[in-house]
């Protein structure tokens, strides 16, 4: 009996680190760049260059007070490489896998990296702009955001914005899985950062969002009940947080 508890426990454990995920590779331009693999690219010689910043592993960022929440666990070390895009044209992030369990919105963000990426980590101010975001809504199906990812084979699509100057950025994607989101500490974040060069686009220079600083532990959208948003819950609604996404 004891053998089969502790094997229980020990396929529980996996079943639930397996329905996490990290972003595998982003496409911009015609080009797919592999994203940095936590668990395999830190053992190879030489330890390759992503255009994503390193991450430690596939877990969630919890504290949303820390410098962590800004591009994940892994120090937010600027990158030698960058990917290009076209303002204007899609972006398709890939994720390594997604499990629909974790329910919760995605949503992405921007930072113009003020001096270049080099030197910026953007876990200061207020230099972010939310340029996607999908919530839960019960007239889709799936109605959770991180569950349309999931059914898409794990991806997500988004545009970027064709007013926005050239120049180099992070481009923040992140899901919010609010699966133990019942107490303050539960939601787990899984944010990444690319770096990318814009070409193309307008004079529009956006900001006024700060990561961390923008997200409050005890807000709705983030200190929730997954059972209470179901179809039959007519006074269910959901806001992604993080405010709106930028009118431009």
């Amino acid at each position: 009996m004891r053998l089969s508890i502790a094997f229980v426990a020990v396929a529980a454990g996996v079943d639930f680190v397996a329905a996490h995920g990290y972003l595998a590779s982003v496409t911009m331009n015609g080009v797919t760049y592999p994203g940095w693999a936590p668990f395999s690219d830190p053992y190879q010689n030489p330890v390759p260059v992503r255009v994503e910043r390193v991450i430690t592993d596939n877990g969630p960022v919890t504290d949303i007070a820390s410098k962590d929440i800004t591009c994940n666990k892994g120090g937010n070390i600027p990158t030698a490489a960058f990917a290009t895009v076209t303002a204007g044209t899609q972006v398709k992030f890939q994720w390594d896998q997604w499990g629909s369990s974790h329910s919760g919105p995605v949503m992405t963000y921007m930072a113009k990296c003020t001096g270049g990426c080099a030197n910026f980590k953007g876990d200061s101010g207020s230099p972010w702009f939310k340029i996607d975001q999908f919530g839960w809504d019960p007239k889709q199906t799936p109605a959770w955001g991180s569950d349309r990812l999931a059914a898409q084979g794990a991806s997500w699509t988004v545009t970027i914005p064709k007013s926005i100057s050239a120049g180099e950025y992070l481009l923040r994607h992140e899901i919010l899985g609010l699966h133990v989101a019942s107490t303050v500490g539960g939601a787990q974040f899984y944010p990444h950062c690319v770096q990318v060069k814009v070409t193309g686009g307008g004079s529009a220079n956006p900001s006024g969002v700060a990561l961390p600083g923008i997200y409050k532990p005890t807000e709705p959208a983030i200190l929730t009940q997954l059972w209470w948003f179901n179809p039959s819950n007519t006074s269910a609604s959901y806001t992604p947080p993080g405010g709106p996404v930028w009118s431009g």
